[in-house]
């Protein structure tokens, strides 16, 4: 690990708080008015961590405009983009106790880090609400948080509100939810759903604390009205994550909620079969999804409950 600041030493009292990124080529512009937003967090009692992912330190710092006072966790040649977070999560763990992942291209509200801190005390892992922004920071009118009437544990295993910008776990529970295996697509999918099944704390704070960027590299761009070819990719996503998990040890996994993992996927795969594959079925479903009043939660368009019936006897 290269290090700008202290080193691995164990987090003292000061320092509990890991905040915790990954960097990219590609994510430069946007690394300015992201480090700001950490620099302006009324709460400064973190570490902040950076994962860079074949982007050298100091173009990363040229880019954030700033000596940066960072640890910084460089990618082994031929890392995928899980594996750069295991490297980064696995360090992490074994030196403070909470862990706030933010994604460098998005902004931190200056309440951050403090509601993160009251948050935890009270769950293993909690979420906040996300405001949608476009590439220039311009307000697109949507916030991803809970549905109406939904606790933060309802939403899983089959849509996801806790992602790699907007969670904070504790390190104890985050031990248990590693490593993430290599192939792994949706990170912040697979680490929640597996401390979801294995019985932890979960909650929500439906405040606004993040702006959430939407371009073109997104992950799971979340995008309104739906297009067939958003639903494909997104179906063969989800499929590609529930394969991914359920081949994954779970330790101490509640059975019941490992039922109702497998039960949804076989769900998405009979969904995949009798409206995806077929373009006809898919077009009318696509037209149906789009009268829904739409939730802003990722995977929310994949085998959408609501409209079971297409695919469902």
């Amino acid at each position: 690990m290269h290090s700008r600041s202290t080193g691995l030493t164990k987090c003292n009292s000061k320092f509990d708080l890991a905040l915790c990124a990954t960097v990219y080529p590609g994510v430069e512009p946007f690394l300015a008015d992201w480090y700001q937003s950490v620099l302006a967090q009324t709460d400064p009692n973190f570490e902040l961590w950076i994962a860079s992912d074949n982007l050298s330190i100091d173009v990363a710092m040229r880019a954030m405009g700033k000596d940066v006072k960072a640890h910084w966790v460089m990618a082994q040649p031929n890392d995928s983009p899980a594996q750069i977070r295991q490297r980064i999560l696995a360090h992490v763990i074994e030196t403070c106790t909470s862990v706030i992942l933010v994604d460098s291209d998005d902004m931190l509200h200056d309440s951050r880090v403090a509601a993160a801190r009251k948050a935890i005390e009270a769950a293993d892992l909690a979420g906040c609400a996300l405001r949608l922004v476009n590439e220039e920071g311009r307000d697109l009118g949507l916030t991803l948080s809970l549905p109406r009437e939904t606790e933060a544990s309802d939403v899983l295993p089959r849509h996801n509100v806790f992602g790699l910008s907007n969670s904070v776990y504790r390190s104890q529970l985050l031990r248990h939810c590693l490593p993430v295996p290599a192939g792994v697509d949706l990170v912040d999918w697979f680490l929640a759903t597996k401390a979801w099944l294995m019985g932890a704390v979960l909650s929500f704070d439906p405040v606004v604390r993040m702006d959430y960027r939407q371009h073109g590299a997104n992950m799971a761009p979340i995008r309104f009205p739906f297009e067939a070819k958003q639903v494909i990719r997104d179906t063969r996503k989800v499929l590609g994550h529930y394969s991914q998990l359920l081949a994954s040890p779970i330790e101490n996994a509640l059975s019941d909620r490992l039922t109702m993992t497998q039960e949804t996927a076989l769900d998405v795969q009979l969904f995949f079969e009798q409206v995806v594959s077929r373009p006809k079925r898919l077009e009318e479903y696509i037209f149906n999804l789009n009268t829904l009043e739409p939730q802003v939660v990722w995977w929310w368009g994949v085998a959408q409950p609501a409209l079971q019936w297409m695919w469902k006897d």
